[in-house]
């Protein structure tokens, strides 16, 4: 068939570029340039540099990284999606405290857990004293400073992310199918396999692909709990070895293992369509669990919320309380304000450029019909899913390059040095911050921007708005209770952040993160409790944020639904 000339050439015409994709592009660009750098280090492998890695730790980098993986990821779907199904289809004592306490463990970071278990459980704490003292010398104890320990805390820790999606899928889920199987001869437990699991597949990898994103990013519970994987590999070759080439050939592969994630979570979806039949579903008829049933419910409930929330915090309350008893306050809080200021500083500043960047790039989507801006944004995103210490050194290196630079510019021209100005402030931090969190932001955003009706953006433009306008008197003041919860998320996931501010940080800036970090390192529980604390307390508003929201979600369809009874 032939195909005319003014068809061919639509086919194949060249997307048009507007102002709107030619920002989208450069803020793309900026956030991919770190990526691309390391990326560009698997184009050109240093075989010697590699005999090297792998005649020292690779081989034990690669084996840990691959443990914590299988390990953290069966131990959080077997957690959030057992825990999910609990509260949704069953109903016993505390079912509906825990319905949503079970979410608070997301407050608490895998690093502080870690050092809190290390002080309780380790053979010099109580746990372990107490066990001496009753049962003898010989009596066993599973070490936490192991493999399975890491495994332990990163799955009480990150199991919530699972549990939240799941859970959310459950309550959504019709009725109608579950009935149906069950009426064909399924026990419940059969038909939770048969169909509500299938169905629930789409959220359960979503979670699943968090878990290992934030498993692959972690330095802190690996470096505490004595388990060397990939990430903490990079900082011991970046501080021990000095070698910058091998600590760039590492972060390589940990690039690696970031696309791994991303592409089983593609391929695990597949093609894969899962649609209810009828309206949206109202979730499960709850069974009461009565006697030993309900008990045992109640119970494991229990231990899960004691294990990764309550025993941290009480423990670091007790701790904090400890240490202001025993220095003098006004010392203390010297420390305290100094290390707060930084981190607030940080936060701040990381927040608001990420959220810019993040208006920018969502009205540029909503203004633009060039896919080019839709891809552009996309592929900003893109650092979310990147560990830190690989954004960490993408980074350094176009940085360190304009320092020197700069440095030969100025003496060549004025004889003068003025130092490194990029790589010595925190120039850096805030780039590679942004770079790793605008995702947060941009989702944030870009919902606010899609309930803006466009019958106001309409009405603007007929008398003669232009779209900066229409931008700065309509949307911004419409969005801007997206625009805050976006930067509250930036600004806690700053706060907590570990290896970017390890690798980034000028000399003598430490923030409240790295004050937890130097502390544990030199077992001083009580001195890393109150910077901890203040970290979880931050989370906690995060969690907060996140328990109303679910909960609204899950009022919405009940309410419509109750509305619609009514009217009928």
């Amino acid at each position: 068939m032939l195909i005319g000339r003014k068809q061919l050439a639509k086919r194949w015409s060249f997307p048009s570029i507007d102002r709107w994709s030619i920002i989208a592009l450069l803020i793309a660009g900026l956030a991919l340039l770190p990526i691309a750098i390391i990326l560009r280090m698997l184009l050109l492998p240093a075989p010697d540099v590699w005999q090297h890695l792998w005649a020292t730790r690779l081989g034990e980098f690669l084996t840990n990284t691959v443990i914590l993986l299988v390990g953290v990821g069966t131990g959080t779907v077997l957690l959030g999606t057992g825990l999910a199904w609990l509260v949704t289809a069953y109903r016993f004592p505390g079912q509906r405290l825990f319905d949503w306490a079970l979410m608070l463990p997301m407050a608490v970071p895998s690093y502080v857990l870690a050092f809190v278990f290390m002080a309780t459980f380790d053979y010099t704490g109580p746990v372990q004293k107490a066990l001496r003292d009753w049962f003898g010398s010989s009596v066993w104890f599973p070490s936490i400073r192991s493999g399975g320990g890491a495994v332990f805390v990163m799955s009480l820790t990150l199991y919530p992310y699972v549990y939240l999606l799941t859970r959310a899928a459950f309550h959504e889920h019709a009725l109608g199918t579950f009935e149906v199987a069950r009426t064909l001869g399924a026990t419940r437990l059969q038909a939770f396999f048969r169909v509500v699991l299938p169905m629930a597949r789409p959220s359960l990898v979503a979670g699943l692909s968090l878990v290992l994103m934030e498993a692959l990013t972690d330095v802190g519970t690996v470096r505490f709990l004595n388990f060397p994987t990939l990430s903490d590999g990079i900082f011991r070759i970046w501080h021990g070895m000095m070698d910058r080439d091998a600590a760039l050939q590492s972060a390589a592969v940990l690039l690696l293992f970031a696309f791994a994630a991303l592409l089983l979570e593609r391929l695990t979806r597949g093609r894969a369509r899962y649609v209810q039949e009828g309206s949206r579903g109202h979730g499960f008829v709850q069974v009461p669990l009565t006697g030993w049933r309900g008990l045992m419910a109640t119970l494991l409930c229990f231990f899960v919320l004691a294990t990764a929330f309550l025993l941290p915090i009480s423990q670091l309350i007790l701790w904090s309380v400890y240490e202001l008893q025993r220095r003098m306050p006004e010392d203390l809080l010297a420390v305290y304000w100094r290390h707060a200021r930084a981190t607030l500083m940080l936060a701040g500043i990381g927040a608001v450029i990420s959220v810019l960047a993040a208006v920018l790039l969502a009205y540029g989507v909503h203004l633009s019909r060039s896919p080019i801006t839709r891809l552009a944004a996309r592929g900003a995103m893109l650092g979310y899913a990147i560990p830190g210490a690989v954004i960490g050194l993408g980074v350094l290196i176009p940085l360190a390059w304009l320092d020197h630079t700069l440095n030969d510019l100025t003496y060549q021209w004025w004889g003068v040095l003025p130092g490194l100005i990029f790589t010595g402030s925190i120039t850096g931090l805030i780039y590679a911050y942004v770079v790793r969190f605008m995702a947060v932001a941009y989702s944030s955003v870009e919902a606010s921007l899609e309930k803006v009706s466009p019958s106001i953006e309409a009405a603007a433009r007929t008398l003669g708005a232009s779209p900066v306008r229409v931008l700065f008197h309509i949307h911004l003041p419409l969005i801007r209770a997206g625009m805050l919860t976006g930067a509250v998320l930036v600004f806690v996931d700053v706060m907590k952040e570990l290896p970017i501010t390890l690798l980034l940080r000028p000399f003598g800036y430490d923030t409240l993160a790295l004050w937890v970090w130097q502390n544990v390192a030199e077992s001083l529980w009580g001195e890393a409790a109150i910077p901890a604390l203040t970290i979880v307390v931050a989370d906690l508003l995060v969690v907060g944020m996140i328990i109303r929201s679910a909960t609204l979600q899950r009022r919405a369809p009940m309410e419509r639904g109750e509305l619609a009874r009514g009217d009928v």
